[in-house]
């Protein structure tokens, strides 16, 4: 799983570019709901997520929030995935402006893996605002292929 690439836990599908959330909660909820359309989690995950987000913010700063559940949700994992979720008009992040939300589903230690490679993106202001701004699954796709491959 640590080595596995974003993009291979990340189906077509799970790009949502055009969403509208009315607060973040309501994103946290979309994300998990695209989660468990992906197939990758049951419903009781959704709340995990949301437990996740009232103990501590998942914004990690350039416009980006990677909402993902408790350890107490992690049996509701059916299979790794990532979604991916662009708020155009943003969304109110605890005062932060948030544009992109990348939802993770990750079963044991997964997701520490995922948020590492996710950070090496978001920590590159280049890329961060290529992500807010991304109009095509295949620019999504591209930031979060590694460079190396």
């Amino acid at each position: 799983m640590a080595g596995a690439a974003l993009t291979s836990l990340l189906a077509e599908s799970s790009i949502r570019l055009d969403s509208h959330a009315s607060d973040r909660l309501d994103a946290v909820r979309q994300c998990g709901q695209a989660l468990l359309e992906a197939g990758a989690v049951d419903e009781s995950y959704i709340d995990a997520m949301l437990e996740r987000e009232h103990s501590v913010s998942t914004f990690v700063g350039e416009g980006v929030a990677i909402p993902h559940g408790t350890l107490a949700g992690k049996e509701a994992v059916k299979q790794d995935a990532l979604v991916v979720l662009r708020f155009p008009d943003g969304v109110d992040w605890d005062g932060n402006d948030v544009r992109v939300c990348v939802g993770i589903a990750a079963a044991g230690g997964g997701h520490i893996a995922l948020l590492s490679q996710l950070a090496e993106i978001l920590l590159d202001p280049e890329k961060a605002e290529q992500l807010r701004s991304a109009t095509t699954a295949e620019q999504v796709y591209r930031l979060l292929t590694p460079e190396d491959d």
